[in-house]
């Protein structure tokens, strides 16, 4: 599985939008900075997925995500792919018995096929502005539900990953 973590909150970029042509448009845009992280899983061979939200981007919060993908994944040996973030590399990380960690080389984010599930994630979130941080999280969550098997894969399948097993 290749795992990571993203933020998601109330602050917004403007992004592309269509309009009528001449008409300029008007999008809303705010500056709250108040985040929740969304963690995930995702198997590009069979299109399994895990994600959780949660509080922070940290040691903590990853010990809680791998200790919940452990359980929801009990009878797997879980090969884990993902970068080297402080909370992911540091030695007081508590590694479930099933997961195995392993890292991608520094600086490639682009090797890292959950990258383009964030982005299509992403898209829900385009030019609105959101009153309250638990607005943000429950349409985080029902872009989370709506990712199918058949969607995963399509999005992660890359040839190489698919290459290799």
């Amino acid at each position: 599985m290749f795992l990571d973590e993203a933020g998601f909150g109330r602050i917004n970029k403007p992004k592309y939008c269509w309009c009528k042509a001449g008409v300029r448009p008007s999008v809303p845009c705010h500056q709250i900075r108040e985040y929740r992280y969304a963690y995930g899983a995702v198997d590009p061979i069979d299109g399994d997925k895990f994600f959780l939200v949660l509080p922070s981007s940290n040691r903590v919060c990853m010990d809680v995500f791998l200790n919940e993908l452990s359980i929801n994944f009990p009878n797997d040996l879980i090969l884990a792919c993902c970068d080297r973030a402080t909370w992911h590399t540091t030695n007081e990380l508590k590694v479930p018995a099933n997961i195995q960690l392993f890292f991608l080389p520094p600086a490639t984010p682009e090797m890292n096929p959950i990258e383009q599930i964030w982005t299509e994630l992403r898209k829900s979130f385009k030019n609105e502005v959101f009153n309250s941080l638990e607005l943000v999280v429950d349409r985080l969550c029902l872009a989370i539900q709506s990712l199918t098997k058949s969607t995963v894969k399509s999005i992660t399948g890359r040839e190489w990953i698919l290459d290799c097993f």
